[in-house]
């Protein structure tokens, strides 16, 4: 009996195989639950006992060699298959590979973001989901304030304090309760208001916020960083400012830049006056810096505001505002070469 474990020895050490089955074939033979060395390890008991020291060394040999021969050759089929894998066949035809594209929000955000990172300003975010402090309180807009009508707001049914935040003024709230001045960021971000879902409105949309605090600053250093922005932006450098009211700010402005009346989509967006409305800003109202723990006898700034969805209708002529969310691949693959 051990000249026949030492014959299958010699017939393991020699084995080959061309195909991942051969292998699994010769492994169930010898290792398989009813494989050769689970018989003999059954006739052990069988052997005489001057033998079973031998016997039991010609046994493990057989599984080691086996096992050893098993993994070799899986490893040698799966070398040559990479060799294969890694030059394949270079008479075939390539596969289209799909580009990707960067939806027209996130260009914009990023062309916003890459403006004002310039001159220094920095990236912050907070939640979607908010609380009334942040979103109204905290800028000067206590409850029962009417102004709160003009944002019509998501409010959580089961919690009247929290609601969906209807700008990204509740990021900035959050930044100088955490940050010391000098401060000088913007906040991108989604919000959320009720309102009917047209062409030129929707219940969600992007806005991007700015915020400047610092010593002694100036109505004339909001114009001019506006100025500059809408330079970079567009291309245009004549702007203008119309007074106007935000509760948060004091006094405030409306922004219009002068898009010129060359085509006839300039006359349609301008409505034939060669101006447009593309921001709010104002220098923060001391009653915000106050509740956000800053001294508005030693510091003053600016805050404006954007609409994101807005400018890349603007600079991408689109048409419908509801093409931004619908996922359309058709209309997102008009984007392929934005960067």
């Amino acid at each position: 009996m051990i000249d026949k474990v030492k014959e299958l020895i010699e017939e393991a050490e020699a084995f080959s195989a061309q195909s991942l089955e051969e292998i699994e074939a010769f492994r169930i033979k010898y290792l398989g639950k009813k494989g050769l060395l689970n018989v003999y390890f059954a006739e052990f008991k069988n052997v005489a006992n001057e033998q079973k020291k031998e016997f039991g060394q010609v046994i493990n040999k057989l599984k080691a060699t086996a096992q050893d021969k098993v993994n070799a050759l899986k490893e040698e089929l799966e070398s040559k298959a990479e060799s294969k894998g890694s030059i394949g066949d270079l008479s075939r035809p390539g596969e289209p590979i799909q580009i990707g594209a960067r939806h027209p929000i996130s260009i914009v955000k990023n062309q916003i973001i890459d403006i004002f990172s310039r001159i220094g300003f920095n990236v912050s975010e907070g939640p979607e989901i908010e609380d009334d402090w942040h979103n109204f309180t905290a800028l000067n807009l206590p409850e029962y304030h009417p102004a709160r009508d003009m944002q019509d707001t998501f409010f959580i049914q089961t919690n009247p304090d929290i609601l969906l935040r209807t700008h990204t003024s509740s990021v900035q709230v959050r930044y100088m309760e955490n940050n010391k001045p000098p401060i000088r960021t913007i906040s991108p971000g989604r919000v959320y208001r009720n309102e009917a879902i047209s062409a030129r409105s929707h219940c969600f949309f992007h806005q991007v916020e700015g915020l400047y605090i610092d010593k002694n600053v100036s109505f004339a250093d909001l114009k001019q960083t506006l100025q500059y922005f809408t330079t970079e932006m567009f291309g245009k450098s004549k702007i203008r400012l119309r007074p106007s009211y935000f509760p948060f700010t004091e006094p405030s402005a409306e922004v219009d830049v002068f898009w010129g009346l060359e085509t006839e989509i300039d006359y349609r967006i301008t409505k034939g006056t060669g101006w447009l409305e593309i921001m709010g800003c104002g220098m923060v109202d001391p009653n915000v810096l106050k509740n956000c723990g800053i001294d508005p006898e030693v510091y003053s700034g600016f805050a404006f505001g954007m609409g994101i969805d807005r400018i890349a209708m603007l600079l991408h002529q689109i048409g419908d505002i509801r093409l931004l969310s619908e996922n359309d691949v058709r209309f997102l693959d008009q984007f392929k070469s934005a960067f």
